[in-house]
């Protein structure tokens, strides 16, 4: 059974909520790693105007497995997104999008030799509503005037100890197992996928994806002050700025994106949501 993370559910209210439009970018940095294996996408379709898909994958692998996994997980996605028909299930979706990205992960691990996995975290933002979907250790959190609101729970080995009572979050963020996966696209078994939904977005909701190259910087409260403080470009910067210095030479692929939902003092109806296209920090 699929199961909801906990990044927050709102209830439908029947006041209309104030006219939204999305300022997001994403960021991305290959650390001190030879290849980069990360990915990061912003996808509108036709077939669902005024919305996007946000996705993020953190290719494993090695040998170009791990960034060939990703690819396949942002072009599935783009894909499927780009057919949406109309009156489908958000969540139908993200499902598909997940079981298919896994399946062509397989085959290509068939065809090549090699042994390629990925995570995914994806966002869709329609007007007044976000709905989600992640597996692995990619995170989707969720923030709203400086505070955290939630977050996904990782598919990983310490998360499983925490939620068994046998690990501290404090032990959890420097266990020497913290990067092994229960679920992840491309493996053996079949993935768990972690669903979520927010039926009413309101003006400052902002929503955080990125790789475990970059969280595991950051505890939660630092990330809600940046966000908080800085416009998505410039908190997009800083982020990536503040994790290198922290990684110390020692640092994985770091890839975020991050969406913000803000008022239209005039509301001009679009076909497309605004968008602050993918930017690449000056490695560090």
């Amino acid at each position: 059974m699929p199961e909801r993370s906990q990044l927050g559910v709102t209830a439908s209210g029947t006041a209309t909520p104030p006219s939204l439009r999305i300022t997001a970018c994403t960021g991305q940095h290959i650390g001190d790693r030879a290849e980069q294996q990360d990915r990061v996408g912003i996808f509108t379709s036709r077939r669902l105007p005024d919305s996007a898909l946000f996705i993020l994958a953190d290719g494993m692998g090695g040998k170009t497995g791990g960034a060939m996994a990703a690819q396949q997980v942002m072009s599935t996605a783009k894909n499927l997104f780009a057919e949406y028909s109309i009156g489908e299930s958000i969540q139908s979706l993200l499902t598909e999008i997940v079981n298919e990205a896994h399946l062509v992960i397989r085959l290509s691990a068939l065809s090549t030799e090699k042994e390629p996995h990925s995570t995914l975290a994806a966002l869709v933002v329609q007007p007044h509503r976000a709905d989600w979907a992640h597996v692995g250790d990619s995170r989707i959190y969720r923030f709203n005037g400086g505070n955290l609101v939630g977050r996904t729970t990782d598919h990983s080995y310490v998360e499983q100890l925490v939620s068994e009572g046998k690990l501290d979050r404090k032990g959890a963020n420097s266990h020497r197992l913290s990067n092994l996966l229960t679920h992840a696209l491309g493996t053996n078994k079949q993935p768990s996928i972690n669903f979520g939904c927010v039926e009413t977005l309101s003006s400052g909701d902002t929503f955080f994806l990125c790789s475990d190259g970059l969280w595991h910087y950051f505890t939660d409260n630092e990330l809600a002050m940046l966000l908080e403080t800085y416009p998505p470009r410039k908190a997009s910067e800083r982020l990536i700025h503040i994790a290198r210095e922290r990684a110390d030479g020692g640092g994985d692929n770091c890839t975020l994106a991050i969406v913000r939902m803000e008022p239209i003092e005039s509301v001009v109806p679009a076909r497309v949501p605004q968008v602050d296209y993918p930017i690449r920090p000056p490695r560090i």
